[in-house]
């Protein structure tokens, strides 16, 4: 039995799940009734919140909504999937065949439309942790990321041998945000470790860089845990 799963009263083992809804009231129902139902469920309304506790624990099943605030459910799905092999449920009111396909494209082992009955939900997440467990062969050993600038701070690294060639704005950035790692930094204060005017800067540029950092960090197989925190600036997790 792995960190990511316990085992219930009556000796079945059930998997560490995280639910990423910013419905509050969806949330708590389906959190609340997955437990009853024996569950080992935590519930986040961002993607900050749920990449800050998966960088701490990372769990074997991820249910996610589509419309989140600060990031969209499908680049979500296609970060975890990057990272490594995880069980992710969408469970969404988009239920067009486009959202569909798309959710799935993105690496959804399921895709559920609201309403959904925590029944259903429940029923999903074990037919997933089977899939997980019939599927699984030799058992990995937990792997341990230690982020580092190397090559005197332009290439990013994971500690697991995958490794990002940095632009100079990119450099900046991640060497402010290392400086001051697990904590908050305004978005003026990393205009200004990139050189450039906080008053003459357009700001949406710097979302802009994050994007493509992120994007060229997940073709290398790197879930950078780089994180927006809306109103305040970014930071840069364990």
């Amino acid at each position: 039995m792995s960190a990511k799963e316990t085992r219930r009263g009556d000796g079945a083992i059930t998997p560490l799940v995280y639910l990423v809804d910013d419905d509050e009231d969806f949330r708590d129902e389906m959190v609340s009734g997955l437990s009853r139902l024996g569950l080992n469920v935590h519930g986040f309304g961002s993607a900050a919140g749920l990449y800050r506790a998966y960088a701490a624990l990372p769990s074997e099943i991820v249910i996610l909504d589509l419309n989140l605030g600060d990031e969209d459910g499908l680049s979500i799905a296609a970060h975890l999937r990057a990272s490594q092999r995880i069980g992710i449920i969408m469970a969404t009111a988009r239920g067009s065949i486009d959202d569909r396909v798309a959710g799935l494209e993105k690496g959804a082992d399921a895709y559920l439309v609201k309403p959904i009955d925590v029944r259903e939900l429940a029923a999903t997440v074990g037919a997933v942790h089977n899939r997980l467990n019939r599927d699984r062969t030799v058992p990995a050993p937990p792997q341990v990321l230690q982020w580092a600038l190397v090559e005197g701070g332009w290439t990013l690294t994971d500690g697991l041998g995958h490794r990002l060639r940095l632009t100079v704005s990119e450099q900046r950035l991640l060497g402010c945000l290392f400086r001051e790692r697990g904590n908050t930094v305004e978005r003026s204060v990393l205009v200004e470790a990139m050189g450039a005017d906080i008053y003459d800067f357009n700001y949406a540029h710097l979302d802009t860089i994050v994007s493509r950092l992120r994007r060229r960090a997940t073709k290398s197989n790197m879930l950078v845990p780089l994180h927006a925190i809306r109103g305040l600036g970014f930071t840069f997790a364990e």
